[in-house]
């Protein structure tokens, strides 16, 4: 929940207004999300554009693997186009319900897709751009990377596959990460292993157009493997999340919101003290409701495969907009502006695990 060298788009394929670029170059499907003035944000034409792409080059002999990044300097993805599911719901649409369950199927094509897929994940990678990026087989951030699973902010939670590879980090940190909404930068993005490899963005065009020299020997993993282990590294010095990982581990296996954030304010170690005090801050500013569904979904999602990790989501989506607080965070932070969202509930002291457990009822009765 966002080329010089080239030749003709797909036959038969064009992107809706051209918000989807698709290219062909040396064997290599390009796909370019371009809104850059909406920061690459995702709604249903790029999805299905996207879609049809893939599902094209997967058939076609010729093609060895798919680049996909996002135009301009600011942006992969800033995650879905979420105005207009507001607006959906308003109205009494339906996109906002279609939009969920062609972005999962998307999502779902990229962790499968039989041809390797590099993800530059140049500048901002929220919410759905996440969703897109955490399916490809190489994942590259640079100096401009900004990751984050932000949803909590606006009243919702880390859907897009956030309940499966939130829950592959190391420890809690994806608990922290989807708990929280914050925002990492390329050396912890490394270090959760939400990313593969780090260049300077300066080196994105000699990178592209090595990609368009490139000599096809082995695989085309292999070979996209080694012509970045020449552009890029898999390591970065000084991860901030490395040295708060213990602190992390132990405060958010907690069993409740509650209770993380006492153990946050609870803090004493004068070289984590601030972090904490500023960390419980920030989570009595999120959605109650949302974070608390957060933390279950992610408990689950521990134990379950990709394919039921969006199924869970989806099950959760479609109880959400009736019964979450996305609407109203949407309102306060979208439409209004006036970023005093009244959650309901309004604190966390105000949870009832009762009501919290009951979004995912059905889901168990089902034995997923």
């Amino acid at each position: 929940m966002t080329a010089q060298v080239s030749s003709s788009p797909t036959q038969d394929i064009e992107p809706a207004q051209n918000t989807v670029l698709a290219q062909v170059r040396n064997h290599i499907g390009h796909l370019t999300l371009n809104r850059p003035g909406g920061l690459n944000a995702i709604d249903l034409d790029m999805v299905r554009s996207l879609q049809q792409h893939l599902d094209a080059w997967a058939q076609d002999s010729t093609i060895k693997a798919v680049v996909l990044r996002g135009a301009g300097e600011k942006a992969f993805c800033a995650g879905g186009d979420i105005r207009s599911l507001y607006d959906s719901y308003k109205s009494g649409g339906s996109l906002h319900t279609t939009f969920f369950e062609e972005e999962y199927a998307l999502d779902l094509t990229l962790h499968h897709y039989a041809k390797p897929v590099l993800a530059l994940m140049d500048g901002y990678v929220l919410g759905g751009g996440m969703g897109l990026a955490q399916g490809a087989d190489l994942r590259l951030v640079t100096e401009r990377s900004r990751l984050a699973m932000p949803e909590v902010a606006i009243g919702y939670f880390p859907d897009v596959g956030g309940s499966y590879f939130l829950t592959r980090a190391p420890g809690q940190l994806g608990t922290y990460l989807g708990v929280s909404g914050v925002q990492i930068r390329a050396s912890d993005a490394l270090y959760c292993g939400l990313a593969d490899w780090y260049t300077e963005s300066a080196r994105l065009p000699e990178l592209d157009q090595s990609l368009d020299s490139l000599q096809w020997h082995q695989t085309p993993l292999e070979d996209l493997q080694q012509l970045l282990a020449t552009f890029a590294m898999q390591t970065l010095p000084d991860a901030p999340l490395a040295k708060l990982r213990p602190l992390i581990d132990q405060v958010f296996a907690l069993d409740s919101v509650p209770a993380i954030v006492a153990g946050l304010r609870a803090v004493t170690a004068p070289e984590s003290r601030a972090w904490a005090l500023e960390t419980a801050d920030l989570l009595q500013t999120r959605s109650p409701l949302g974070m608390a569904v957060t933390l279950q979904m992610l408990r689950y999602g521990r134990e379950l495969k990709l394919e039921q990790c969006f199924a869970l989501e989806l099950h959760l989506d479609r109880q959400w907009f009736d019964r979450g607080d996305l609407i109203e965070g949407v309102r306060a932070l979208i439409i209004d502006k006036d970023k005093t969202p009244h959650w309901n509930p309004a604190t966390l002291d105000e949870l009832d695990p009762a009501h919290v457990a009951s979004f995912f009822t059905h889901f168990k009765q089902q034995g997923v």
